[in-house]
């Protein structure tokens, strides 16, 4: 499909990235929504806490929402979501990844940005409720990335059930994103991501000592040696170049077979480049390319304590479902 031409314009302290990046992640209140937390099995034996919010009216409309790196389903870009979703007649199942729900999960590996299998377990479960006629996904970050490859795996071959999908700050190109947040402008955010992260893994080594050393987490400095040592050893890939080449869902937009608006701001400087897919939305028509001048990662700050891609996940929605 063409570009979509954004209408975005924030109050002018939010055009400023930063400023709309970090309000977003940590000022921003979510208040009066009630989560019910549901736990399924995997097949390999772990399992990913899921937690429900519903719509007011009965429906047979859900949306699944997926966070991003080292989030979880209480976060205010999620809950905002899930809230906008339950007034506008969505139930909501927000995933919260292995691990992320407030407890270890069971195996040696976590999640990753090409997990989807995991996000076909969520899919197939929400199916089997028989309650669902319309399943709409939603990503954000990593998230975003999963849902994009999910879909261009699937092609053709998705649920009939599954209609549509949001992409909110994606880094389509893994490699082209770590790039970025390995400068020096980028610096706080890499910090804060690596701390986490590490925080997690030593929760591994005490449950798994033959798997990962204390000293092989001490060699972790950047977020490519943690990719490198752990995320890429973990879920069968050669090292961290390989899992980018392979996770990313840019190689696979041209198999998108349902509606997909994709939700970039210029100013995230999360995302390189390649992160901006015009070659793929021109050539695919389910492709809906947005490309806000503002809006920083995961921001796009708007009045009412109701994001930009908020509103716009409800425009899209009317208009293709």
């Amino acid at each position: 499909m063409p570009i979509i031409t954004s209408k975005y314009q924030p109050p002018f302290i939010f055009k400023n990235g930063d400023l709309a990046t970090i309000y977003a992640g940590m000022l921003r209140k979510i208040d009066l929504i009630v989560q019910q937390r549901e736990r399924i099995s995997l097949s390999d034996g772990d399992f990913l806490d899921l937690d429900w919010s519903f719509s007011i009216r009965k429906t047979n409309k859900v949306a699944i929402l997926l966070h991003g790196l080292e989030g979880n389903a209480q976060r205010p870009y999620i809950t905002g979501s899930a809230k906008a979703l339950n007034n506008d007649g969505f139930d909501v199942c927000a995933v919260n990844y292995r691990g992320c729900s407030g407890e270890t999960n069971r195996l040696f590996r976590s999640y990753h940005s090409g997990a989807t299998e995991d996000l076909e377990a969520v899919v197939q479960h929400v199916i089997s409720k028989q309650i669902y006629e319309a399943i709409v996904l939603k990503g954000f970050s990593l998230g975003g990335n999963l849902a994009l490859r999910y879909l261009g795996e699937k092609g053709r071959d998705l649920p009939k059930e599954l209609k549509a999908t949001i992409a909110v700050s994606v880094p389509c190109d893994l490699h082209s994103s770590l790039k970025e947040l390995l400068k020096p402008r980028n610096f706080l955010y890499a910090k804060r991501f690596k701390k986490h992260l590490i925080e997690k893994l030593l929760l591994k080594q005490e449950l798994f000592p033959k798997k990962i050393t204390a000293y092989n987490i001490q060699n972790i400095r950047t977020l490519k040696d943690f990719d490198d040592i752990y995320t890429s050893k973990a879920h069968g890939f050669k090292d961290a170049l390989d899992y980018y080449k392979k996770c990313s869902c840019l190689p696979l937009l041209d198999n998108i077979a349902i509606p997909s608006l994709l939700i970039n701001a210029q100013n995230d400087s999360f995302l390189g480049p390649e992160c901006y897919p015009t070659g793929e939305a021109q050539k695919n028509q389910n492709l809906f390319l947005e490309m806000p001048k503002f809006g920083g990662h995961v921001g796009f700050y708007a009045p009412d304590n109701l994001t930009y891609t908020e509103k716009r996940t409800t425009i899209f929605l009317e208009e293709v479902l």
